[in-house]
């Protein structure tokens, strides 16, 4: 069964490669320069270490307490990021795991991440609203980024990395990300640093691909859904 399970991910795998290249070369961008996050929330270490296996080594949690107990388990050359929504009682945990932050939305996150890494930088993704009621389900209002921004660069210890989105329930994903293509262009003229984009989960990160996302959030792509 297990090796039924390592050629499913291995297949799957491929294929979403195959398509991050395709998409890459309609716009005339190198793959090389997309960084592929698998999503492993729920999923167990067995598919990890398959992961793990096939050159991955960005890997992806929502949840703080079950990424804490992976990590221990896993080899320390893998890069840990979270994306899942931030609740301050689990930041300390978090920041204790995590290599990058991607759903930084309030400027009292970044400075509770800073105080807890201390002497240890951390990276850190400002998620942007891209919901018509901004704020609705977790990132900054577009109006309000660069003051965000502003304020978090006051902490030596962090590095800010750019902007993360997740694509609105209610509007065409390739306007969306059309949106947030000219958000961070308009941002990277203040932040120039700040130059990554991470945009784009299982259905529509070739659309993200298209508007400059480098960094590809994919899950059940790859793993298939729980």
């Amino acid at each position: 069964m297990s090796l039924d399970r390592k050629s499913e991910i291995s297949a799957n795998l491929h294929k979403v490669n195959e398509r991050i290249a395709g998409a890459a070369a309609k716009v005339g961008r190198d793959p090389a320069d997309i960084q592929l996050i698998a999503v492993t929330k729920t999923f167990p270490i067995s598919d990890l270490l398959y992961l793990y296996e096939f050159g991955i080594r960005d890997f992806g949690e929502n949840r703080d307490q079950e990424a804490n107990e992976k990590v221990g388990q896993l080899p320390a050359d893998i890069n840990w990021h979270f994306q899942g929504q931030i609740q301050s009682n689990k930041l300390k945990s978090i920041t204790s795991w995590a290599t990058y932050i991607h759903s930084i939305d309030q400027l009292k996150y970044a400075k509770m991440v800073s105080e807890f890494a201390g002497d240890q930088r951390k990276s850190i993704f400002i998620q942007v609203s891209l919901d018509q009621v901004p704020e609705s389900r977790g990132g900054v209002d577009p109006a309000k980024l660069v003051e965000l921004a502003n304020g978090i660069t006051q902490f030596a210890n962090l590095n800010l990395m750019g902007l993360m989105a997740v694509a609105p329930l209610e509007e065409n994903t390739d306007q969306a990300f059309s949106r947030l293509a000219h958000l961070h262009s308009n941002f990277k003229e203040s932040f120039p640093a700040a130059k990554y984009l991470s945009a784009g989960m299982s259905g529509d990160y070739e659309t993200a691909i298209l508007h400059g996302a480098t960094h590809l959030r994919i899950g059940s792509s790859i793993l298939g859904n729980r």
